[in-house]
């Protein structure tokens, strides 16, 4: 049976045309047999379709959700008063069983209000977290949170470290992930009151391998494969990774002129630096997962290019694929008091 993803045709800077167009070439390029549903004004997303030079048919849906939660609405209002919404509807069918997984490029906070509005929280877990993926010089190390929780409590670190060993080893295929606090030294007793409690209970997990405290210019040596802290500092991280991609460029260019390079000179760096830039590009990724609530939700950058929304539909139905949500929820449930 073919792993079936909701889609929010609505969500993005340019939707519906990229979203659906991503739609298309996720399908085309998925390994396994996949379907998409398409939530959204039915009239709107079918011309969209139609003009992409496509149709419905068994592996694309079209499923009418006539209101849009735009992304400069308040998400508490939002998730209140637009119950027939592509994000609700999306949710909705996920939480029935009529789809596998749900992704958005939309309204950040809509659909991880709305996610826990409709899906829930698995038992046991106190604060759902996003993960963030940093290129490393040995593969990709995963970073929680990255700005659904700024303040935490060391317990939530705790369970962040958790979740993210699971989804290393379900989705990156990681046989005995390893755990890092981020932090602004390496012993035992640097940081904040926080990150010094979250220290010392996390190295008396038995289930976790922690590797101890890492440093931010230790990250992208790959000091683990999964590293946390509170989403204020995960967002920040975050934001300045992303910043690396763009300015690049301009210094390369900037360099390349004062040191008067040859055209072909400039050409061999700039395919140098390309291959360096694609590390740092969050279409590589296609979207951040929700981990902690009952389903399989990925939400994405609101300019999401069709490459990217093609990487979240993937990253959702493999997500689906490993049951990563079922997998969390017995982890959890084996560190709850009996």
């Amino acid at each position: 049976m073919a792993i079936r993803i909701a889609v929010d045709a609505m969500g993005g800077d340019n939707a519906p045309a990229v979203v659906i167009d991503g739609a298309i070439r996720a399908v085309e390029e998925s390994s396994d047999e996949i379907g998409v549903l398409l939530f959204g004004p039915a009239d709107r997303v079918r011309d969209a379709l139609q003009s992409a030079g496509a149709s419905e048919n068994s592996s694309i849906q079209i499923v009418d959700a006539p209101e849009v939660i735009q992304m400069d609405e308040s998400p508490a209002a939002a998730v209140k008063t637009k119950q027939r919404s592509s994000i609700h509807l999306g949710l909705g069918a996920h939480k029935q069983g009529l789809a596998d997984g749900f992704v958005s490029a939309g309204n950040t906070g809509a659909v991880m209000a709305a996610s826990l509005f409709i899906l829930g929280r698995i038992e046991g877990v106190a604060r759902p977290c996003i993960i963030g993926f940093f290129p490393t010089i040995s593969g990709v190390s995963i970073v929680l949170d990255i700005g659904a929780n700024l303040d935490c409590k060391p317990e939530h670190l705790v369970q962040f470290a958790r979740m993210g060993a699971v989804y290393a080893q379900a989705i990156l295929g990681k046989e005995s992930p390893t755990v890092g606090l981020l932090n602004v030294g390496e012993e035992p007793g640097k940081g904040n009151e926080q990150v010094k409690a979250a220290y010392e209970l996390l190295a008396n997990e038995p289930d976790i391998t922690f590797r101890g405290n890492v440093e931010g210019r230790d990250l992208l040596h790959h000091a683990a494969d999964v590293v946390v802290c509170d989403g204020f500092v995960g967002n920040v991280l975050l934001k300045f990774g992303e910043s690396v991609a763009s300015v690049f460029p301009r210094m390369l260019a900037e360099e390349s002129a004062r040191q008067n390079l040859s055209a072909e000179q400039q050409e061999v760096l700039r395919r140098v630096l390309g291959g360096v830039r694609r590390r740092f590009d969050y279409e590589e990724y296609g979207g951040a997962p929700l981990l902690g609530i009952n389903g399989n939700v990925t939400i994405g950058h609101g300019g999401s290019t069709v490459r990217a929304i093609s990487r979240m539909i993937l990253t959702a139905a493999a997500e689906a694929k490993h049951n990563v949500a079922g997998a969390i929820r017995a982890a959890i449930a084996g560190r709850q008091p009996a």
